[in-house]
């Protein structure tokens, strides 16, 4: 299977500083790929850098086998790379049907003038939401009334209704409890069975190993490499994400509280 996405020894630099160095990973459809690293890692970086946002100083990225070059991140929205940060980009005031088609408002006429399709709006968000597991009173419910796991999978409901390929989820988990992290973490599930390439980044590898179906690790702008569901242990990963060494030595010097 080809890869519908591969970035190749990608470098981006900011003046003297070394965001990247050489990093090279590939993303297949119908798996979620977590990409695990502490702060500074270069995971913000690399997700910029893959969604358009920043361009790579060297190195090349490939879109469905051919080279692709972003000028910015609607362009690569309109490719089908949709990125979920952890703002969400939502109003929390506003209901849930307008924030899912913020942007793409359905319109009909009336009188020969243009109005938002509040019933195709409303039909269609309650339909995406029950298939992604959340029963809302209505439509029309405010989007700051559901839970921080609930607006997360509006947030990923919305960019697979516009047609995501690949769906980029930025630390989706770090701020939500155990019951809405399971929530998140099962619709991450059903969009990976719809065939969508989910590249998952987080620093918490019990949630990635929740889901992932290969890890790539990220220390410092470099990988270092990538390993397959089964071949890795959740100590492993946290052990190359501490820095391997760096960590047994420390963990030494304190007395093994590490």
């Amino acid at each position: 299977m080809q890869p519908i996405i591969r970035m190749t020894n990608i470098e981006k630099h900011f003046g003297s500083v070394i965001a990247l160095n050489g990093v090279t990973v590939d993303f297949f459809p119908g798996e979620c790929h977590c990409l695990l690293g502490d702060n500074g890692a270069g995971k913000s970086t690399f997700i910029k850098t893959m969604s358009g946002v920043h361009k790579p100083t060297r190195g090349e990225i490939c879109f469905e086998g051919k080279p692709m070059h972003f000028d910015d991140p609607r362009e690569a929205i309109a490719a089908g790379i949709a990125t979920v940060y952890q703002d969400l980009a939502m109003i929390p005031l506003m209901s849930v049907s307008r924030n899912f088609f913020m942007g793409n408002e359905p319109i009909k006429h009336r009188m020969g003038l243009p109005f938002f399709d509040h019933e195709l709006a409303n039909e269609v968000t309650m339909k995406e939401m029950r298939a992604m597991g959340i029963n809302l009173r209505g439509p029309d419910q405010a989007v700051g009334t559901l839970s921080g796991g609930e607006r997360q999978t509006v947030a990923i409901a919305r960019a697979v209704y516009f047609g995501a390929k690949v769906l980029i989820l930025d630390e989706p988990t770090s701020a939500l409890g155990v019951r809405q992290t399971a929530n998140v973490l099962a619709t991450v599930d059903r969009v990976r069975k719809q065939g969508i390439s989910v590249v998952f980044i987080t620093h918490n590898v019990r949630h990635a190993m929740a889901v992932g179906d290969r890890f790539t690790v990220l220390n410092r702008g470099k990988t270092f490499g990538t390993a397959t569901r089964g071949d890795v242990t959740p100590e492993e990963l946290q052990d190359m994400m501490a820095g391997g060494q760096e960590l047994a030595t420390l963990e030494g010097s304190l007395g093994g509280t590490v």
